[in-house]
């Protein structure tokens, strides 16, 4: 079974999505990550995606993002393989914050 894939974005590209007029940057590092430096968006910790993805529903696109992109790479993959996301356009900062540093 293949699903939806989403598009690796760089910290210049963020900025830019950021401003469609749906769209929601998800930062899912922990609390402690987010409230320590964070860029905006949402937070909702990757051990949280599933249980709180009805909160993303209303978005598209949908920006994950996390400190290095692997946490952010596992959300954006969760994402796409649920059906009521299928549809939507998903993008991943690549190489997280500390790549865009």
């Amino acid at each position: 079974m293949t699903y939806p894939a989403y598009t690796d974005i760089s910290l210049a590209e963020l900025a830019e999505l950021r401003q469609q007029p749906n769209a929601v940057v998800v930062d899912v590092r922990d609390d402690w990550e987010f409230d320590e430096f964070n860029v905006g968006g949402v937070n909702v910790p990757l051990a949280d995606i599933r249980t709180r993805r009805a909160e993303l529903l209303p978005f598209d696109p949908v920006i994950v993002l996390c400190t290095n992109g692997v946490r952010s790479r596992v959300a954006a993959k969760d994402l796409l393989r649920q059906p009521e996301f299928a549809q939507k356009t998903i993008y991943h900062l690549h190489g997280g914050l500390v790549e865009s540093e």
